[in-house]
């Protein structure tokens, strides 16, 4: 049976991953990601069944249309594979493990905006906001659900506000998406885990960001990216953010 749950957790995954790219590419065009149908973005041709298996597609065409031969980007199938990866370990994490059905759900859904704003970010520079609006809403309704309302309104207003202060403080060094981005963890995770959430963000970003300026790879003045360490650090926190909780309240105590 957990086999077979197993496998049917993670088809669903690569089934939203297949979703998720329509949305990456789509969102910051300012397109509908319903209407027109899957089409190659190169001959705009119509994509056929056969077209739109995650993961086996690709495979299967060797990473070309088949309509015009024209080379297809590999970031599908990653995007694919990550989010089947994804689902997999939050469903071992959230039911197989800890039976917690409501956690399970929400953060499938919490995955699946990171994995989105993550690429959209690094294509674009931008996160946008009809990502993160109804992903505030979304984290503060499970809030209610939960019956920890207040938790996730002060966490919107903690990640939503430190980002803010630092974007001021900065000067523009963080971006209004990235504010947004932490307000919308903050619903999500409660004023505690956006500020473990917020620590981990900033210590990957600082040790990327010193790598890429000791490698000459980017100057003192290149923009990077924010969104993608956050999302980073949310998967941590989603995964191992209470135990760390209390591994550093036991510390204190002694």
């Amino acid at each position: 049976m957990i086999v077979f749950s197993v496998v049917i957790i993670f088809i669903f995954g690569l089934v939203i991953g297949s979703f998720l790219n329509v949305c990456i590419y789509r969102i910051p065009k300012g397109e509908s990601i319903v209407f027109p149908a899957s089409h190659c973005t190169a001959c705009g041709h119509k994509l056929g069944p056969i077209d739109l298996v995650p993961l086996f597609s690709q495979l299967i065409l060797k990473s070309k249309c088949r309509y015009c031969g024209k080379p297809i980007s590999m970031r599908y199938f990653n995007v694919e594979l990550i989010t089947g990866l994804l689902f997999l370990a939050t469903f071992i994490r959230f039911i197989y493990y800890e039976k917690f059905p409501m956690f399970f759900i929400e953060y499938l859904i919490l995955n699946s905006l990171l994995v989105a704003v993550t690429f959209i970010d690094i294509d674009h520079k931008i996160i946008p906001d009809k990502i993160t609006y109804p992903g505030m809403a979304i984290g503060i309704i499970f809030g209610i659900l939960q019956g920890n309302i207040w938790n996730s309104i002060i966490g919107l207003l903690v990640g939503g506000g430190l980002f803010y202060f630092i974007a001021v403080a900065s000067k523009g060094g963080m971006g209004g998406g990235d504010v947004k981005l932490a307000a919308l963890l903050g619903a999500f995770f409660g004023w505690k885990l956006i500020l473990l959430n917020s620590f981990f963000s900033f210590l990957l970003g600082g040790i990327v960001a010193t790598i890429l300026l000791l490698l000459k790879l980017k100057g003192r003045k290149d923009y990077i990216p924010f969104g993608p360490y956050l999302a980073i650090a949310a998967m941590i926190t989603i995964f191992w953010g209470d135990q760390i909780l209390k591994w550093y309240t036991h510390l204190r105590l002694f």
